[in-house]
């Protein structure tokens, strides 16, 4: 029987400490090789090994790219629970490349001598079988309950975590029947030695693995065999192996580099030769994911005829990764399929595949956490561009840099600081620039240097129909034009081409103001705002207090200036906001500004629900009711953000984010009937919103977010480029009256 695994190789090295560092040396030769795993061994009772656990950390730290394991770990004198946290902290440092490999006991007198609990063995296989659940639920975060353990494990309210870098395949040491029908039922692989079978072992353990894994209503290939074999086999007796007995994997027990040396020559590649002339002769297919991820395919989307090209970049909702793609920053999301494309010809194929899905919600994703929720779904596809995230010097003397659409704002600010030059790019680096790059970009640099599209001086377009079109200012000016505000509705913009402005070290600040006089503070705020230099960007956010405390106000930005006298010069008007509570201004570069983003997966839930709205002035109407709205409590984010200066010298008709003319942009969240009834009072002091900071949909939203003449123009440019409609998902501008009819 074969199951169609990939062929893999590795080591198996005893942990000697006689000499410490030649397993060390070993495993690095392994790798130099070209094997993809080592091992060792694992009896902690032993004087004359290395603890094996310490060593596989020192392996991962001295090798960049071949998988560990332990092969197998002792579970008896190693506690499930921690070796859950210690096998998802290994997997973490070392960037996914360690597997679990598990025994049930043995050296039973050794073991107790060590403290252990000696164990019957069907009290063995049972504790073991309890481990793996416990190991399991502590990476499963999903799960919000505390853990729980059972008679051998006796947990009671743990926490759950880490979560590995990837799935941690558990591979089981196993002979006897239970521990057989244990790999099958619950198991990743099965992992025996060669030289401890005997005749008719094989065939005996494959069909009890088989038999429980149907039972458990597991496919038996979602079980991977491996071997530990002696190195002295001729490739078509480890072809034999592989095809006739489902082996997959064969480990070398060897100590000897000469040896691991002339069968990764010798035999490695003869077999892999022999084994695909095999496999090709008679059409066997690997199936990479388990009956369990296959039955949580999501209606209406075609998996099976995924081009071969994306079947490596696809994340399915029954995939390990599934969790760090399916939401975003602040909303929970449910796609069918995730699509990372890693260049510009995947991005055209996974949009064409998108494509032959018209009836299903296309989400397109940068890098960043979009607050809107338009780049995740329920039921259907997501683009996602982060790993086209690079970011390139064009030409130093114009200061003209290419990025990618995936890349973060914190990481083109950390290129960008060598040559101190900075792009205008919000408040928060974990934003994507193609998110940012096509809205619009209110920044900490905005009233000096104009929004993120005011920097964009080209693009590459992926349209619709796939081909792939240069956007500047002589070549299609209208799609430059339609991208610079309103992108998503044209296509996915595949790369930028930014001209950076040249920024030192600036002062950033952030001063807490006592904002008992709402109104007051806010229309002061505005006034000053107004009034000052181009080179102060100041945001605020305030909050109503707690616990009887007074609402606080929170002023936050720039003063690009490296002169200590000059930013104090430009602070000190702003004193008269009101008390203040706490004060902190420091000198820093802008990438150390922007650097407040944490690397890890978003993980909303819910459904955000953002306001937008722009306001000219801060005046004593505006001023009393955004103050109504934020002592109600009915908001749990206000703020207010200078635009204006430099922003404004952009004609509205230029690009398709027309408010040129607003000098504040407002932001709030709420979803209850007081903020609603609050809000509405405040909206009708607006001129327009900022589509990334809404999250309603609809014809008004819409009108508000372009003016009539720019939407007219944008919605000609859409029937041009996307004739179709596939990009209807974020705040699409189209007639939907006519679209009905």
């Amino acid at each position: 029987m074969d199951y169609g695994h990939p062929l893999q190789f590795g080591t198996f090295i005893t942990p000697s400490n006689a000499q410490p560092q030649a397993p060390v040396a070993l495993a690095r030769l392994s790798e130099e090789l070209g094997y993809d795993l080592v091992t060792f061994q694992d009896h902690p009772y032993q004087a004359a090994f290395h603890d094996t656990w310490t060593l596989l950390s020192y392996v991962a730290a001295a090798t960049t790219s071949i998988q560990l394991s332990p092969n197998v770990l002792n579970l008896p004198l190693r506690p499930a629970p921690v070796v859950a946290r210690a096998a998802a902290s290994l997997d973490l440092l070392s960037g996914g490349r360690f597997n679990l490999g598990l025994g049930a006991g043995g050296f039973w007198d050794a073991i107790e001598a060590m403290g252990g609990r000696r164990l019957t063995p069907g009290q063995a296989v049972d504790a073991l079988s309890e481990a793996i659940d416990l190991i399991r639920a502590t990476w499963n975060t999903d799960d919000r309950a505390p853990l729980r353990g059972g008679e051998y494990y006796p947990v009671r309210g743990a926490k759950r975590g880490p979560v590995p870098a990837h799935d941690i395949p558990i591979w089981l040491g196993a002979y006897k029947p239970r521990m057989l029908r244990l790999t099958g039922a619950k198991a990743d692989g099965w992992l025996p030695s060669l030289a401890y079978m005997k005749p008719g072992d094989i065939e005996d353990g494959n069909a009890r693995i088989d038999a429980a894994a149907t039972d458990s209503g597991r496919s038996p290939a979602e079980v991977r065999r491996l071997l530990n074999i002696s190195g002295h086999e001729d490739p078509e007796r480890i072809a034999e192996l592989a095809l006739e007995h489902g082996f997959g994997t064969f480990i070398v027990a060897a100590d000897d580099p000469t040896l691991l040396q002339r069968f990764a020559a010798e035999v490695l590649p003869r077999t892999r030769e022999i084994v695909a002339a095999e496999r090709a002769a008679a059409g066997v297919v690997t199936q990479t994911r388990s009956a369990r991820a296959r039955a949580l395919r999501r209606d209406g989307i075609a998996y099976d005829e995924l081009p071969a090209s994306l079947r490596e970049i696809a994340i399915e909702p029954g995939d390990f990764a599934y969790r760090t793609v399916r939401s975003t920053y602040m909303r929970g999301g449910r796609p069918g399929l995730v699509l990372q494309p890693r260049d510009v010809a995947e991005a055209r194929e996974a949009l064409a595949f998108a494509r032959r899905h018209p009836n299903l919600p296309l989400g397109i994703r940068s890098g960043g956490h979009g607050i809107s929720g338009r780049s995740t779904n329920d039921g259907g596809i997501v683009i996602d561009l982060k790993a086209m995230n690079d970011i390139d010097i064009v030409d130093a003397d114009t200061r003209r840099v290419r990025v990618g659409p995936g890349a973060r704002w914190q990481d083109v600010a950390a290129a960008l600081a060598p040559h101190g030059w900075a792009i205008s790019s919000g408040d928060y680096g974990g934003v994507g620039v193609g998110g940012l790059a096509t809205a619009g970009g209110i920044g900490f640099l905005g009233r000096e240097h104009g929004l993120t599209i005011d920097s964009l001086v080209a693009a590459d377009v992926l349209l619709a129909d796939g081909r792939v079109v240069r956007a500047s200012a002589d070549e299609n000016p209208d799609l430059f034009w339609a991208i610079r505000g309103a992108g998503a509705n044209m296509g996915v913009v595949v790369s930028f081409e930014f001209d950076a402005h040249p920024v030192g070290d600036l002062g950033w600040v952030q001063l807490t103001f006592d904002a008992t006089d709402t109104a007051g503070l806010l229309e002061r705020f505005g006034t000053l705002m107004e009034a000052a230099p181009r080179d102060v960007t100041m945001f605020l956010i305030l909050g109503p207090g707690s616990a009887g405390a007074p609402p606080v106000a929170r002023m936050y930005g720039v003063v690009d200036a490296a002169d200590p006298d000059t930013i104090i010069s430009r602070l000190t008007p702003f004193l008269a906001l009101g008390p203040l509570l706490e004060q902190s201004v420091q000198l820093a570069s802008y990438a150390a500004v922007m650097a407040n983003a944490p690397d890890g997966p978003h993980d909303g839930r819910g459904e955000p629900r953002f306001r937008s709205g722009f306001l000219t002035h801060i005046d004593a109407t505006a001023a009393t009711a955004a103050a109504h709205l934020v002592t109600s409590g009915s908001a749990p984010w206000f703020q207010v953000r200078a635009v204006g200066g430099a922003i404004s010298d952009v004609a509205p008709d230029a690009t398709a984010y027309a408010h040129r003319g607003a000098n504040f942009s407002v932001t709030a969240i709420g979803a209850s009937a007081t903020f609603e009834m609050l809000w509405n009072e405040l909206e009708s002091q607006f001129e327009g919103l900022y589509l990334s900071f809404e999250t309603r949909r609809g014809d008004r939203q819409l009108a508000n977010a372009f003016p009539p003449a720019t939407l007219e123009r944008l919605r000609t440019l859409k029937a041009r480029y996307d004739p179709d409609l596939v990009f209807r998902d974020n705040f699409p501008v189209i007639d939907r009256a006519e679209s009905a009819a």
